[in-house]
């Protein structure tokens, strides 16, 4: 049976990606893409409601790698073209901004921090904090990772049944509590989940509500703006604390995220309002996306349990569980998780808008529309992955050009996994944005390491110590902010001998 959750009908009989006419001087010009077929003033928010996924999937399907659609009148653009999407992101992002969108949509959660600012504040604030992100710094926090994993593993017994997400959501966050925000959020714990729920509240696109502004009173915004108030007066009490106990003297010098934003605003490179911004970008991005991953993964290795063994062999293989480095060296482990972040990619869109008029697939696009680019639907193109709605982690796998073992398993085979830290495809001939669970070009996600690193030392931690039986073979996908599980994702626990 199938892995996937939704299928599409794609291959030879996709449409064509753009098309052209003809001016008054014989010369191609592109032109637009065919008008959306949604009703009148609702445009196609009805069928996104209804299942979002789905929607995006039967749209590039039926329209090719530039579709066009409508939501409430805003005027949209869904790409799964790879070649469109690398222009948008790399080639020519300086013509793309977040756009107005995403800001109505998120401005008073993630305000003006990282994922929302534009220009010459994203640039400042980008390098302010990279330091916290070097290859050096996340390594420090593998202890932390690893910690808690075994935690986890500890509060089990033989034989529960247990629901991967709400697991994976209390690792994550006591991950980041530690690594990158100190232990004092720990005691904000009970804030920070009832803002995680109203956040997937407001955005669960099956509620036609949640296409609506957030000053619309509903209930659901009421809660939202309540719970979310509560939580940015907790991060800057937070900051109010680390004030007091004296900041370091730059960011590169910080023990954690929040010092280094912290250290950033004393010299000017933020200022409060986006101190605080950044901080609940962080804690809401970094411990909801990194769970989500997590989930994935691990239902994942529960539904095919020869890949677990290969998996759980590689890791067993050291004396004790595994460092950064070592797991960067173990192929299975690797290509596993890539594999999840693939078939089950955490944010199933990014969005962008176009400063000026475009063109994209041989399709002209306005400025000012909201451009969407879609990991959920290009991840499963068959144009790009072969047998794509299914799990597959020997996808990522090649033979080491030196024919020598990698640490691990000790095998033979010599195979290494591709894409380590790195945005890139899988073994094969397709384009790069073919894959792109973390964005691309220079506002990629900026905890891409982190989050990579997380996934598999945490992996590799509770396998050395579990054997993980499905419950829930199959899984039921909503679209919200990210890609939710709308139900419990259950597994069975058998521990191990020592």
């Amino acid at each position: 049976m199938s892995d996937s959750v939704r299928r599409h009908d794609g291959g030879s009989d996709r449409p064509a990606t753009g098309a052209a006419s003809r001016d008054d001087e014989g010369s191609e010009t592109p032109v637009r893409p065919p008008e959306p077929d949604g009703l009148p003033v609702l445009g196609n928010v009805h069928s996104i409601a209804a299942d979002g996924l789905d929607f995006y999937e039967r749209r590039a399907a039926e329209r090719g790698g530039v579709a066009r659609y409508d939501v409430f009148g805003t005027e949209s653009y869904l790409l799964t073209d790879p070649d469109a999407i690398r222009r948008v992101l790399v080639e020519d992002h300086a013509t793309y901004v977040k756009g107005e969108m995403p800001r109505e949509q998120l401005g008073n959660l993630l305000g003006d921090g990282l994922f929302l600012a534009e220009g010459e504040r994203w640039h400042e604030q980008r390098t302010a904090m990279r330091s916290a992100f070097f290859r050096e710094r996340v390594d420090e926090y593998g202890d932390a990772m690893v910690e808690h994993a075994r935690r986890t593993v500890d509060g089990w017994d033989d034989g529960d049944a247990v629901d991967l997400h709400e697991t994976a959501t209390g690792y994550a966050f006591s991950v980041l509590a530690e690594s990158l925000l100190g232990d004092d959020i720990e005691r904000e714990r009970e804030t920070v989940r009832a803002a995680a729920e109203s956040i997937t509240e407001r955005f669960d696109m099956r509620r036609l509500a949640s296409f609506l502004p957030e000053w619309v009173p509903t209930p659901t915004n009421r809660r939202y703006r309540r719970r979310l108030d509560a939580l940015r007066g907790a991060i800057a009490d937070l900051v109010a604390e680390r004030r007091a106990a004296g900041p370091p003297a730059d960011p590169g010098s910080a023990d954690d995220l929040l010092g280094t934003l912290v250290a950033a605003a004393e010299l000017g490179a933020l200022n409060d309002d986006e101190l605080v911004d950044n901080a609940v970008t962080f804690l809401f991005a970094g411990h909801e996306t990194s769970a989500l991953g997590l989930t994935y993964t691990l239902h994942a290795l529960a539904t095919h349990p020869d890949i677990q063994e290969r998996v759980r062999r590689e890791v067993a293989a050291f004396d004790d569980d595994p460092s950064p480095a070592e797991v960067r060296g173990c192929p299975a482990l690797t290509a596993a998780v890539d594999e999840a972040l693939r078939l089950y990619p955490p944010v199933h869109t990014f969005f962008r808008e176009p400063t000026e008029p475009v063109t994209l697939g041989g399709y002209r696009i306005p400025a000012g529309v909201v451009v969407s680019l879609s990991p959920w639907v290009v991840h499963r193109d068959d144009r790009w992955w072969d047998d794509p709605e299914t799990y597959r982690p020997e996808r990522w796998l090649h033979e080491s050009p030196s024919g020598s073992a990698p640490s691990g398993d000790g095998s033979a085979s010599g195979e290494v996994a591709v894409g380590d830290d790195a945005p890139g495809p899988a073994v094969g001939e397709r384009p790069e944005y073919a894959y792109f669970p973390f964005g691309g070009g220079p506002r990629h996600c900026i905890g891409m390491r982190f989050a990579r690193q997380e996934l598999r030392l945490a992996t590799a931690t509770l396998l050395r110590r579990v054997r993980l039986e499905a419950v829930d073979e199959e899984i039921e996908l909503r679209a919200s902010a990210n890609t939710r599980p709308a139900g419990p994702v259950r597994v069975r626990i058998h521990e191990l001998a020592e």
